[in-house]
């Protein structure tokens, strides 16, 4: 049976794709699902089973359509099949989209694109990402970019039509109800009772910046008491960083991937973000909505996104950093200020609801609903 929206028209039938699904483009799905049922779209979401295992999007009112990962061979046929009927299909990250414009192929269905975050690669390989990123923008009705150099390189690739799309995430509610004993006990837990804690999150990849982040250690190391720098998430330098750490008597934890990043993050009291480019961090935000001071590098749409509510320098320049820090630490007042600015900026961010709705009008330019005859 077709359902109906409440306004006598054919609901609008939309297919969203993940490819893996970083945090941030898979927690955007799972709002943005959400938002479009309670609106009366219907709305199908093709990831990967352990993709929808973590984010829920059936508890979100969407219909989850497992998908294998891009490695499959069978992973485009599987998702032809799953947008035969779409309205229109919503490509979010390059490998999704791309995969997404295979399925579409000699297929009508407009294609609207969200880019998250960029990829990073070099030599030959960087040549096959302008070819991929080129293909991808030819095949899209529209590209979103969640920054505005997203939006920059979307268009330089030859993009019909590139907007800025500054998705909202869903507030953190984990440390709601978090009293001064909870937070000692996370500070225990991770080694730093009586002295400073700061916190870095991310994949130990080579663009998270974590090399500059263990020179700027340095700056910090004859404090007293020492700081503890703690990083948090799982990669491919784990054992290089490691290595440096025990070699160079760091004081440096890595304890691996959390799940209760949002806990771990109201017990510190620097929070640091040195990669070498990232778009609408997740980090970031949280770091905000924690009132936790944030150091960051002012790359990409971090600067946009945080405006005056956090110490920036510039990517690579360890000394800045690591001066950065010791200059926070000693000074509660400025801490206290960006705090108060951090409240300020949450407050200029897009919600939900404004995400929803924005993407909505962007699905109406591109789909012609008929009424019921």
């Amino acid at each position: 049976m077709t359902s109906h929206s409440p306004h006598g028209q054919l609901s609008l039938r939309t297919v969203q794709v993940l490819g893996g699904g970083n945090a941030g483009s898979s927690a955007h799905v799972r709002s943005l699902a959400a938002g479009l049922v309670a609106r009366g779209v219907r709305v199908a979401v093709c990831a990967p089973t352990d993709t929808d295992s973590a984010y829920d999007f059936t508890g979100a009112g969407a219909e989850h359509v497992p998908i294998p990962r891009s490695s499959d061979p069978g992973s485009v046929a599987a998702l032809r099949a799953a947008c035969s009927n779409a309205d229109l299909v919503h490509a979010h990250g390059l490998h999704a989209s791309f995969r997404a414009a295979l399925a579409l192929s000699g297929r009508r269905t407009p294609l609207v694109v969200t880019w998250h975050n960029r990829a990073y690669v070099e030599g030959p390989r960087a040549h096959l990402l302008r070819v991929l990123e080129r293909r991808v923008v030819k095949a899209a009705a529209v590209v979103l970019g969640t920054s505005s150099d997203l939006v920059d390189r979307a268009r330089r690739r030859g993009a019909r039509d590139a907007r800025l799309s500054a998705v909202a995430m869903p507030a953190p509610d984990a440390a709601t109800g978090r009293d001064e004993s909870d937070r000692s006990k996370t500070r225990a837990e991770l080694g730093a009772t009586d002295r400073p804690l700061l916190m870095a999150v991310g994949s130990l990849d080579r663009h998270r910046g974590y090399d500059v982040l263990l020179d700027a250690v340095r700056a910090w190391r004859g404090l007293d008491p020492v700081p503890l720098l703690v990083v948090a998430g799982e990669g491919p330098l784990r054992a290089e960083l490691q290595g440096r750490i025990g070699n160079e008597g760091l004081p440096v934890r890595l304890i691996g991937h959390r799940d209760d990043v949002s806990e771990l993050l109201t017990a510190a009291d620097l929070a640091l973000l040195p990669s070498r480019w990232e778009s609408r961090s997740v980090f970031a935000q949280e770091a905000l909505h924690a009132r936790v001071p944030l150091i960051a590098a002012a790359v990409g749409g971090v600067p946009e996104l945080v405006g005056d509510a956090a110490e920036l320098v510039p990517y690579g320049d360890a000394a800045a950093l690591g001066g950065a820090v010791v200059r926070l630490l000693g000074d509660p007042e400025r801490r206290d200020h960006l705090r108060e600015r951090g409240v300020r900026q949450i407050g200029t961010w897009p919600t939900e609801d404004e995400t929803v709705a924005q993407v909505l009008s962007v699905y109406d330019e591109f789909t012609q609903l008929r009424p019921l005859s």
